[in-house]
């Protein structure tokens, strides 16, 4: 297989008419160009330069291969280029899934900066509400970035990016509606809006609410974690949801648990990182997490709940 090196003479003493042109142009030794020239020669089996007293032209085979030595010479080029860019953090593509709720809460603003910023690198997004699928698609090379609840697995680099809480989703004029806080307890008989099994939110609030018997007042089940607030809002019952699940402008109302429940949001990644994933961390990192103001509103603690919760 020819050289780069062998092509770049090639079309130099093209370009120059002349060996010696070419070894200036090229910062070579005239016999270093005389050398990759008969390379190339023998490689394709035919001559592709005459020489001549003035200097050198090109046989017909050597007419037919310029221009793809020429673009031989410019994807190498691009293949550097690229490389840099992407080295750099400013081309490329990062492959991120990310948890349901966490698109439009954690991710988009980060995604508007860079839409602004790096214009030349794209982020390909997977939504995903199945843990398990996602480290996988890790595991195998399918993804550079998860973005989810740190599930506690110790065969990837997790780094912390925000926090999260936990809370009760409600209708408006629910009797629940009316305390600063609810505890879990409280949740006991309530009509609840839950989650279908493919969406593992379900399971991982079951397995936090202890002795919090769920199961029995379902009412509905959604796959979609931001439907379950609005499902709630609706008049359908209560549900625990992440505060990420609940966009501005929620008809329902927003209580903090007591005592409050967060979580910490991770993001996942191999040992071997690229540095595109690096900076979008260290931008989720110093972003954090969007919680609506009115959403905020309505979970900031006041003198009563700070006092300590009626029995």
């Amino acid at each position: 297989m020819p050289s780069l090196r062998a092509f770049e003479c090639l079309l130099a003493a093209a370009d120059l008419g002349s060996v010696t042109r070419a070894a200036r142009h090229l910062h070579l030794s005239q016999p270093a160009i005389s050398h990759q020239l008969a390379a190339l020669e023998r490689e394709a089996g035919t001559a592709l330069l005459t020489r001549e007293r003035r200097g050198v032209r090109l046989t017909a085979a050597g007419r037919a291969a310029l221009p793809e030595a020429r673009r031989a010479l410019a994807a190498a080029a691009d293949a550097i280029r690229l490389a840099r860019a992407v080295g750099q953090g400013v081309e490329g593509v990062v492959r991120v899934v990310c948890a349901q709720s966490l698109t439009v809460a954690l991710l988009a603003p980060v995604l508007a900066r860079w839409n602004v910023e790096r214009p030349d690198v794209v982020v390909s997004l997977l939504e995903s509400t199945d843990p398990e699928t996602a480290f996988a698609m890790l595991e195998s090379g399918g993804t550079d970035l998860l973005l989810f609840p740190d599930l506690g697995d110790a065969r990837f680099e997790t780094t912390t990016v925000a926090e999260e809480e936990i809370v009760v989703a409600l209708p408006a004029l629910h009797p629940l509606a009316s305390r600063h806080a609810i505890r879990p307890r409280d949740l006991h008989g309530q009509p609840f809006v839950h989650f279908t099994p493919e969406n593992r939110l379900g399971n991982w609030i079951e397995s936090h609410l202890g002795d919090v018997e769920l199961r029995g007042p379902v009412v509905v089940r959604t796959a979609v974690t931001t439907h379950a607030p609005q499902l709630a809002a609706a008049g359908l019952g209560v549900t625990v949801v992440p505060v990420s699940a609940i966009a501005a402008g929620f008809s329902g109302a927003v209580r903090p648990f007591e005592p409050r429940w967060t979580r910490r949001l991770v993001a996942t990644t191999t040992a071997s990182r690229d540095p595109l994933a690096t900076q979008l961390i260290d931008d989720l990192r110093s972003t954090g997490l969007r919680v609506p103001a009115d959403i905020a509103q309505q979970l900031a603690p006041t003198e009563e709940s700070v006092a300590g919760p009626e029995d």
